[in-house]
């Protein structure tokens, strides 16, 4: 019975916690992602992810997304060279939908 009690305890404590984490609400959305990308991004990065610019990743190939998600929302955000940065510019669930549609354009 000690065992159990401390079970339900171990798992409330573990709800609890996953329940303080940040959470953007739903799933990533890839036609919102395009109409985003269409509107920021497509100038520098192309309508197909083929990079227009020097030194701009060209996702087509991949580059720039062989990392999590968090880490390519930390570059957006930021921005790096030439790209402003996007806080306070999109939301992070924007910020994600962009991400979701960024990982369509590689084959």
């Amino acid at each position: 019975m000690r065992d159990l009690l401390f079970a339900t305890s171990a798992c409330a404590g573990l709800l609890g916690l996953l329940a303080a984490l940040p959470s953007t609400g739903h799933a990533a959305d890839t036609a919102e992602g395009q109409r985003l990308y269409q509107m920021h991004c497509i100038a520098c990065h192309g309508a197909t992810g083929e990079s227009l610019i020097p030194n701009t990743p060209n996702f087509s190939r991949g580059e720039g997304l062989m990392q999590a998600d968090i880490g390519i929302m930390a570059s957006i955000k930021a921005g790096k060279n030439a790209m402003p940065a996007f806080a306070g510019v999109l939301r992070d669930q924007q910020i994600l939908d962009v991400i979701a549609y960024l990982r369509t354009f590689q084959r």
